[in-house]
């Protein structure tokens, strides 16, 4: 796909990987209509693409938020890609997450991205061609004690991408799933990347992340997965699950230390 010739609309814009993308894709030449909550973040690049970018606010878990992004997007003469890069994540275990996180996270994870694509699917299959970007995650392979609502999300997606893609298979209309490793974005708590320092897991910068999803999308790629050795370890879990239980195994009390303190900061 030539970015030049993309008329694009970019979710989870105003922060981390979906601001780098926004960039990035204006910077080849895109044409893109970027979707947050809030305005503050992008306002700088706003003014450094005045033709080439534009913003609406709106809440995806809200039926008619979505319906004003349609009609933004049939105003900018229709899309022939979409990046779902809206998404929130937790570090804590499952029994330290109340019952409106879970349904908050799955909500915007998986519900708000499921329906949003739904919406605009027919804009997208009038193209001569069209891409929709779903950026998930490493954990969306890997089930990763601390995480177990964000892997429910992000294995979802990663479902929802593969099955897609499928469906999609006798249309204009591809699917590419971008599975990151840990990112430098203020998605991440303290607690997060304190753990990925003790591991000593390697973190990404968003811009970096951002290039490798320019790059998949100008090669109309199927997948992206990111870093390594997160790459070796997805293809060991799908193999040899039991090899990766036994590695995570050693890791709990480690995890388990990091989200007790988490926990205790957030509910002294």
């Amino acid at each position: 796909m030539r970015l030049s010739d993309c008329r694009a609309l970019l979710t989870g814009a105003s922060g981390g990987i979906g601001l780098a993308l926004a960039e990035q894709l204006c910077a080849r030449g895109a044409h893109v209509l970027v979707v947050s909550r809030t305005r503050a973040t992008l306002a700088a690049l706003l003014r450094r693409y005045p033709q080439q970018l534009a913003w609406i606010g709106a809440d995806l878990r809200q039926a008619q938020d979505r319906q004003r992004v349609l009609d933004a997007a049939r105003d900018m003469g229709g899309v022939n890609l979409l990046v779902n890069a809206a998404g929130v994540n937790r570090f804590a275990m499952l029994e330290q997450v109340d019952e409106g996180q879970i349904e908050d996270m799955l909500a915007l994870n998986v519900t708000a991205t499921l329906q949003l694509t739904r919406t605009l699917l027919p804009l997208l299959r009038q193209q001569s061609h069209g891409l929709v970007v779903n950026v998930g995650s490493t954990y969306g392979s890997i089930g990763y004690p601390g995480y177990t609502v964000y892997c429910a999300s992000k294995f979802a997606l990663r479902g929802f991408s593969e099955a897609l893609r499928r469906e999609l298979a006798d249309t204009p209309v591809n699917v590419l799933y971008v599975a990151p490793r840990a990112t430098r974005t203020g998605m991440n708590s303290q607690a997060a990347m304190a753990l990925n320092a003790e591991l000593k897991v390697g973190v990404d910068e968003p811009e970096q992340v951002a290039g490798a999803v320019i790059a998949a999308i100008e090669k109309d790629l199927r997948e992206l997965y990111l870093g390594w050795p997160e790459k070796l370890f997805v293809r060991l879990n799908g193999m040899l699950p039991r090899l990766v239980d036994r590695a995570l195994h050693k890791q709990l009390p480690i995890i388990r230390r990091f989200s007790a303190a988490s926990h205790r900061k957030d509910h002294p």
